[in-house]
């Protein structure tokens, strides 16, 4: 099935494809805001085959443990050579073994082992992932470090850090957002693996981003991995006062200073230009700001960039709303067919019914599929149910095609703000 084709606009991207540090730290906003049935969905780009998931999905090769010290300082950055992928940046570069020594001095006491890392000298940004035990049990710790891109505007931290759900259900057993002094805005989040329970692996992490653009993520488990393990502990090994102090800890906003900066395509190359790409919190904020009226919400999920979700009830039961925002999509341009819609604008607009196709038995999925002449496309779907695994539990989707239609033409996803 061609990846690209409007009537196909979503797939699963699975994080075991990230095993032996093949693919990108995320947060956890896919990995439990995402609630566990919606975890990973982006749009199919056949020519875009990076994986996209949680960095807890790396295999924990086990390279040695160390009792740990109680606190410590950011060792001295190695003399190395930067990505190719990147522009050159410092002078100096942390290692991947900087990288795990940092987490180690910052850690309670106890031994930290199967650890595996990054280093800002690598195509992809820094993390660190490991089987923490401080003689309670052992517990899995991944931490990652990335920068945000204002992108010559000012970056508003609230608008970029994990949020709280908002509605009447939380994928949070306890959550809470709130503002430093420095105006770095921080999540703290307690909460389980599979948000039904089948399991008693607990996630709780945490998430700061700094008005200067340092992005800092945690998150643990009770158990030795994030899946197939079983729970060595009641709870993961750091309190909700200890995430946060890790996460806030000044030796990761200098490692992530040392990031090179990322090297934009040039026409030369070939390469579809991707700069543009709007933050999953961003996407949201739209996305709640243009749903109807009546259609409340209760559970929200996103990822880093281009993905969002809602689950929405309007009186009738619950139904998921999703979207993707993608810029620099002009090359897909020919797989709109002929039953497509080409506004005066020169937006191309397809609309489709179809069956689902996870497996819930009377899944029906409605979409409105939009490429902008600019090569922005956003793609809209809403479900008669919360979750695309199980069966159906209304009649048909809560927004009608007219609804979704009217959404991804939008003009608020011209642009990263949100009009109020």
């Amino acid at each position: 099935m061609p990846a690209d084709r409007p009537g196909d606009p979503f797939e699963d991207r699975l994080s075991a494809a990230l095993h032996h540090l093949g693919g990108a730290f995320d947060s956890p906003r896919t990995e439990l805001a995402a609630a566990g049935a919606l975890r990973g969905r982006r749009l199919q780009l056949q020519r875009r085959t990076a994986i996209v998931g949680s960095a807890a999905g790396l295999a924990l090769v086990g390279v040695g443990g160390a009792l740990l010290a109680p606190s410590g300082d950011t060792p001295a950055p190695r003399q190395t050579s930067v990505a190719a992928s990147r522009t050159p940046g410092p002078a100096t570069a942390y290692s991947a073994d900087d990288v795990v020594r940092t987490l180690q001095r910052l850690l309670p006491r106890g031994k930290f082992t199967r650890t595996e890392a990054r280093g800002t000298d690598e195509d992809l940004p820094p993390l660190a992932v490991g089987v923490f035990d401080d003689g309670k049990g052992e517990g899995s710790i991944s931490l990652g470090l990335d920068r945000i891109t204002p992108g010559g505007k000012n970056l508003d931290p609230a608008a970029e850090v994990i949020p709280c759900s908002e509605g009447t259900q939380s994928d949070f057993e306890k959550c809470t957002t709130e503002t430093l002094s420095d105006g770095s805005a921080i999540t703290v989040y307690q909460g389980y693996e599979y948000p039904d329970h089948r399991a008693e692996t607990k996630a709780w992490g945490a998430d700061l981003v700094t008005p200067d653009g340092h992005h800092v993520s945690v998150i643990e488990w009770n158990a030795a991995a994030e899946k197939g393990k079983p729970v060595t502990r009641t709870d993961p090994p750091l309190a909700p006062k200890q995430l946060k102090k890790l996460v806030t800890a000044g030796q990761w906003r200098r490692i992530i200073d040392a990031l090179p900066e990322e090297k934009a395509p040039t026409a030369s190359s070939g390469a579809p230009t991707r700069s543009g790409e709007m933050s999953g919190p961003t996407i949201l904020r739209k996305l709640k700001l243009l749903l109807p009226k009546g259609a409340e919400i209760v559970s929200h999920g996103s990822q880093e960039t281009e993905y969002g979700y809602f689950v929405v009830d309007d009186g009738k039961g619950r139904s998921l709303v999703q979207v993707n925002v993608q810029p620099g999509m002009s090359d897909v341009a020919g797989s709109y067919g002929s039953g497509s819609e080409t506004l005066p604008d020169g937006t191309r607009v397809a609309l489709r019914e179809a069956a689902g196709e996870k497996g819930g038995a009377g899944v029906v999925e409605w979409t409105a599929d939009t490429l902008r002449k600019e090569g922005l496309r956003v793609v809209v779907s809403a479900f008669n149910t919360d979750d695309q695994n199980k069966d159906a539990t209304r009649e048909t989707p809560a927004l009608t095609l007219g609804q979704l239609r009217t959404i991804a033409l939008s003009p608020e996803w011209l642009d990263d703000t949100v009009t109020p």
